[in-house]
């Protein structure tokens, strides 16, 4: 095993360092500072007129996630206790084509109040989200007019490939009207294809399957490839990246696809308030698993899902809406099942076949490559559906989980930074986890067994995230009266202090250099009025009658 872990983690750590230089992760907003004495003067001065209305919202889209030993990780807290409560993260979480809007009108930062953002790819190792610059972003205040775009370049990695990423982003937010000029924050990406995963790194190696049987062994060495390859489906950790095209690859996608994130206001009937709308969208053709083999599957996007959910400050009108995306599974032009709402779960396993497959009939010809999905490789390219005798010669080493939608809502009420009612939600197109089976752990040394975790890694497409609070009532927008005008005989406005507060020796600096100017400026005046002395001039010196001695 100490041999194992530095070649098992290798691609993983490889990642984190490509992409440390070029993935941005997603900005807060700056809480406002505390003030060192509660006395003091503010820092900045409200706009004027004010406005009224009152609005956060979020929208986030990605493309695509690749989670590595998900869950594997325990997650730190500085809170004594919370580490064991926490949800463990994963040990290597990547994302893609992220799009994400957002609005707050509470924000300190008057260019936080509304921020739009494109970001090419996002990196989190063990649950820590590295910054760095490389997305595309437009903030306001001031408001933007126009939208920005621009075209990414993807950050070099061992585990995935993307081309002709784009980003766009927009916005929006009134000086004198806050929130309430319509889309508030509206960012989008899009990419013409995209290859994932072409080695699986955390799949155990041969070598450590001590434990499983003598045919077993044998069948893992006669495969083209490593387990960490899908023996031989997969082009390799060998490669710098994964094919351009697919082939070799877990997951790919060759056609365009795109996400959008937006938060507006919107119309609330039977009100001349507005609600807070947040709207994540995927759009996607079609996705192909191990694409390049006859064992290989496309998925057709039947339908697109959409995350919209909508704030009016009360818990009775606020709704979460989700249209479930609808994905028809082929292998070669035959339709083989379908995901929706009613069958959101599937699983394809990964088999070995062990020797004796090929002196069953109708399995002379069968290639020593995994089974996939109950579905064997003939030499002269054919699949052969495997039959109940067939079956006791496979052994499942891992299983492709295919799922969709897992829609998650939560709702409460909240009085910071306002009174309202809040409500969020979070789905996914596309979730594809690898699996190991019970077969793989019973053929492992039990030490190791237990550290194997229950999923190997995990790829999630079009994985949506949105949020919306609004104030009781919905949003008003109007502004606030101006302030009244000072009197007209002059005189100090309010709320204008008596004396400044004297932060340094710059206040005294001015002071001092007359008082210095003054006290020089009499000493001279007291040297000039004073009367002169006259000086004595010594007596002379007088020979003396007598010669010294010598």
């Amino acid at each position: 095993m100490r041999r194992r872990l530095p070649r098992t983690l290798a691609l993983p750590v490889t990642t984190a360092v490509l992409l440390l230089s070029a993935v941005p992760a997603a900005g807060q907003t700056t809480p406002p500072p505390e003030p060192a004495d509660p006395g003091q003067a503010p820092i900045s001065s409200p706009p004027n007129p004010m406005p009224t209305g009152k609005a956060i919202g979020e929208a986030g889209t990605a493309l695509g996630m690749l989670r590595l030993l998900p869950q594997a990780v325990p997650t730190s807290s500085v809170m004594p206790g919370m580490d064991d409560e926490l949800p463990k993260q994963s040990a290597l979480e990547g994302g893609f084509g992220i799009s994400s809007a957002r609005a707050n009108s509470g924000a300190y930062l008057t260019y936080e109040r509304s921020i739009a953002e494109a970001t090419p790819a996002g990196l989190s190792v063990a649950g820590n989200a590295p910054q760095a610059p490389g997305a595309l972003a437009q903030t306001a205040l001031p408001d933007n007019p126009r939208p920005r775009s621009v075209g990414f370049t993807a950050p070099e990695n061992p585990l995935l490939n993307l081309s002709g990423l784009n980003g766009r982003v927009h916005a929006r937010w009134s000086p004198t009207m806050g929130p309430c000029v319509g889309t508030i924050a509206d960012a989008s990406t899009s990419v013409a294809s995209i290859s994932m995963l072409n080695v699986v790194p955390t799949m155990p190696d041969a070598s450590q399957l001590t434990a499983g049987s003598e045919r077993l062994r044998s069948a893992l060495g006669s495969l083209p490839g490593p387990l960490a390859e899908l023996g031989g489906l997969l082009s390799g950790g060998g490669k710098a990246k994964p094919n351009a095209d697919g082939t070799g690859s877990v997951l790919s996608m060759p056609n365009t696809l795109a996400t959008r994130s937006v938060v507006r206001l919107v119309d609330m009937p039977g009100s001349d308030r507005l609600a807070v709308e947040s709207t994540s969208t995927m759009q996607a053709a079609d996705i192909n698993i191990l694409k390049g083999t006859p064992l290989g599957l496309t998925i057709k996007v039947v339908s697109q899902p959409t995350l919209r959910v909508t704030s009016t400050g009360d818990e009775k009108t606020s709704k979460v809406e989700y249209t479930a995306p609808v994905l028809a599974v082929e292998r070669g032009g035959e339709k083989l099942f379908e995901l929706d709402a009613a069958h959101p779960t599937k699983d394809v396993p990964i088999g070995v076949p062990l020797p004796g497959l090929d002196t069953l009939p109708g399995f002379e010809k069968v290639k020593g490559t995994p089974v996939i999905g109950g579905v064997a490789e003939l030499a002269d390219g054919g699949l052969r559906q495997l039959t109940g005798k067939a079956t006791g010669f496979v052994l499942d080493v891992g299983v492709l989980r295919l799922s969709i939608a897992d829609l998650v809502k939560k709702g409460s009420y909240s009085t910071e930074p306002f009174e309202g009612y809040q409500l969020g939600a979070s789905a996914r197109m596309l979730d594809l986890r690898i699996l190991p089976t019970e077969a793989l752990k019973q053929a492992m040394p039990a030490d190791l067994a237990e550290k194997l975790p229950s999923s190997l890694a995990q790829l999630s497409l079009g994985e949506q995230i949105v949020r919306a609070y609004a104030p009781a009532g919905g949003v008003e927008c109007s502004t606030t009266a101006p302030p009244a005008p000072p009197p007209a005989g002059g005189g100090e406005q309010p709320g204008v202090p008596d004396r400044l507060a004297q932060t340094s020796a710059a206040y005294s600096s001015v002071p001092l250099f007359w008082t210095g100017t003054a006290m020089l400026l009499i000493g001279v005046v007291l040297v000039a009025g004073l009367p002169t002395r006259r000086r004595e001039e010594p007596a002379g010196v007088k020979p003396s009658p007598r010669p010294r001695e010598e």
